[in-house]
């Protein structure tokens, strides 16, 4: 049994992560609303991102680490850019000025 993590991208552009054993059912019950109070005034929503883990603990694991991540390296892992990713995995003082931040 595979378990997942996703990233759902809201009508209003915001992104909600979470985690669940069943994708399907799991998008059905956002799309529905009534489920989740953070997706369901932000209906419609898009699934985005999703990545499969081999046991519970692990996407759980996975969520936890995502959703505190920034929305630019949401956005990043959301494009699979790993040069952004590992750009906004630093803190802004240790960035190099790049076209990627303005952060100098």
């Amino acid at each position: 049994m595979a378990f997942w993590t996703y990233i759902l991208r809201c009508a209003d552009g915001k992104y909600y992560t979470g985690h669940t054993e069943d994708l399907e059912r799991r998008m059905a019950e956002h799309a529905q609303g009534g489920f989740c109070a953070f997706t369901t005034p932000g209906r419609p929503v898009t699934l985005v991102w999703s990545e499969a883990f081999p046991t519970r603990y692990e996407a759980l694991s996975c969520e936890v680490r995502v959703g505190k991540w920034s929305r630019a390296k949401k956005e990043a892992l959301i494009a699979a850019d790993w040069a952004r990713i590992s750009h906004f995995a630093k803190p802004p003082r240790e960035r190099v000025s790049t076209s990627l931040d303005t952060n100098g």
